[in-house]
């Protein structure tokens, strides 16, 4: 049962308003509203309809009233108060608690007294046996981390709380279900025989529900009644804890009786008092475990960087997919089909270097602050500009290309390295998509939806017909030209194109090392390419053969527009436009 107390401008009102079980009320200042409001005239004469259900009530506003009603702070239209809470209308608060009913545990012959432990008075009690209770505390986080399944650790916990309180007979962990009812997870005894031990369901839900340790302790004598839950104990107590959710508690009970203002009753405080420190510990050291688990799996797709500006306690909503900026890198082993066909007999071996290949890639994605996404195959998706947005995400993700060609430039010059005779083939493109994360608590995927990343991976394919190893879209390229320095990288514009499949033609460019590292092309080389570029885009392919035709030898970028030039004997054909169409995926 609940019961419903109003302070109207801060003053509690001498009434108070009781809502059995299951039932529906009306709230307004209608004179014939189970809740009539009359003092308030803020307040609609039907304003709102209450319904009650086992762990809470559920408030509905009437779309007709007047005035809001607020729920801490917010305006609310539906919404469930439970005990503990309470909502604003006008000029009045009204406080949500539960009361005992006429379906207690106990039956009616038996007298409980309900107390809600105030954890400020606690911190005065002393502790009898302080070196026993010591000795538990410091053994619960061994226990915590050495429990397999959870099973395991809530049969350790209660074994731990009848150590630490000799006074108790039973203990048990308990939660409430989906619907406000208790259940018990796990109870033990300290001794098999007399009295089984039935945890009380009520004291167990009032204490989950308000999220405070109850105690009730019942005027009886034991010889003389039968209690339907919790036949021959004299108290119990329920101290919640949290394990990621909060409807879990520690469950305790025991058959010495206990008076009013005796040093027994006293002991009960000290005991309760204990069984806070363990709820506390099992409920920080849980937070440190997910927290961990988190942390762990998201290093699998966050930079250090990145999840330093996120923080430890992050609002994890921004993990959550939205439409945003990206810039995405697509990344594939070149020839991997043919080298499987070679390495059939010693597929494991292909997979084991395959999988360095791909941390590789991924190194490097992280290494420059990317998020790193699916896997498909042997080739590794990575992109920038989520979670966090960034002006530098665009050269950053240009680096990471860059050191990802470099990583394998070395393999190649290395003759005992795994990875000597795989090479790598990027596309990395700029534009709008879906980015965010998708998964439960301690399990999380990361992912990028959008044309953006089709098109990263059709320019990965296209580096075989443009035999080049790094291409970028015309959006990244106006992005970084005038951003990247040339110590860093240098860039090249390759082709106008349509790729296959697509509806808008753009002019792919090639991302090249710098010049030290890549000597074999010097900066007047590139200006002649987009030179002769130019030409050919104007249908002048006789001035663009002589500029493509003065790269060096070993450059094969010129290869593709010469043999098209050549295929057409230096003439455009009469309907060209500018753009090459691709014929297939590549």
């Amino acid at each position: 049962m609940f019961r419903i107390l109003a302070f109207f401008h801060g003053r509690r009102l001498d009434r108070e308003f009781l809502l059995p079980g299951e039932t529906s009320l009306r709230l307004g200042r209608e004179e014939t509203a189970e809740i009539c409001t009359g003092w308030d005239p803020q307040i609609s004469r039907e304003h709102a309809v209450l319904r009650t259900f086992p762990a809470g009530i559920r408030l509905t506003a009437n779309s007709a009233a007047a005035n809001p009603i607020f729920v801490n702070g917010e305006v609310t239209t539906d919404t469930v108060i439970r005990p503990g809470q309470s909502f604003v209308v006008g000029g009045t608060r009204f406080e949500v608690q539960m009361t005992a009913d006429g379906n207690s545990d106990q039956p009616s012959d038996v007298r409980v007294r309900q107390l809600m432990i105030d954890r400020q008075h606690l911190s005065q009690v002393q502790f009898s046996d302080a070196p026993k209770k010591i000795e538990v505390l410091t053994s619960l986080p061994a226990v915590i981390r050495q429990s397999g399944v959870e099973r395991d650790l809530h049969l350790r916990l209660c074994s731990l709380l009848l150590a630490g309180i000799p006074a108790a007979d039973g203990a048990a962990v308990v939660e409430l279900d989906e619907d406000g009812n208790a259940r018990v997870l796990q109870q033990e005894q300290r001794f098999s025989r007399g009295t089984p031990m039935h945890p009380s369901h009520r004291l167990a839900q009032t204490a989950l529900l308000q999220q405070r340790t109850v105690l009730h302790i019942s005027d009886h004598e034991e010889s003389s009644t039968e209690f339907t839950q919790v036949a021959g104990f004299a108290w119990g107590f329920c101290t919640p804890f949290s394990d990621g959710s909060d409807n879990r508690g520690l469950y305790l009970t025991g058959r010495g009786e206990v008076n009013p203002g005796e040093s027994s009753e006293q002991q009960l405080h000290a005991d309760i008092r204990f069984s806070e420190l363990i709820a506390d510990i099992i409920s920080a050291l849980e937070g440190q475990r997910r927290l961990e688990r988190q942390q762990s799996g998201l290093r699998q797709f966050f930079s250090p960087p990145v999840l330093e500006t996120l923080g430890k306690d992050f609002d994890t909503s921004l993990l959550s997919p939205r439409e945003c900026d990206v810039t995405v890198l697509f990344c594939d082993l070149r020839g991997f089909s043919h080298r499987a066909e070679i390495e059939a007999d010693n597929l494991t071996g292909l997979l084991e270097r395959v999988s360095m290949a791909l941390e590789v890639m991924t190194d490097q994605i992280l290494r420059f602050g990317g998020v790193t996404g699916d896997f498909q195959g042997d080739a590794a998706l990575g992109f920038w500009g989520w979670p966090i947005a960034s002006e530098d995400a665009p050269l950053d993700a240009c680096r990471a290309a860059l050191a990802i060609h470099r990583e394998f430039r070395r393999f190649q010059s290395s003759d005992n390295h795994p990875l000597k005779d795989f090479d790598t083939s990027v596309g990395v493109a700029h534009g709008r998509a879906v980015a965010g994360k998708i998964g439960t608590r301690d399990q999380v995927k990361v992912t990028v939806f959008g044309p953006v990343v089709n098109l990263a991976s059709r320019l990965e394919a296209m580096t075989r017909d443009l035999r080049v190893s790094l291409l970028i879209d015309d959006n990244l390229e106006k992005l970084i030209r005038d951003r990247l320095p040339v110590s860093e990288g240098r860039i090249r514009q390759l082709l106008p194109v349509l790729p296959y499949g697509m509806d808008r033609s753009l002019i792919v460019s090639e991302l090249i090392p710098p010049i030290n590292e890549y000597p074999l092309l010097q900066d007047q080389h590139l200006r002649d390419f987009e030179t002769g570029l130019q030409y050919f885009q104007q249908g002048d392919w006789e001035a663009a053969w002589r500029y493509l035709h003065s790269m060096p030898a070993d450059d094969r970028a010129q290869d593709f527009l010469s043999m098209l030039i050549t295929k057409h004997d230096r003439r455009p054909p009469p309907d060209w436009d500018g753009i090459v169409r691709m014929k297939k995926k590549s």
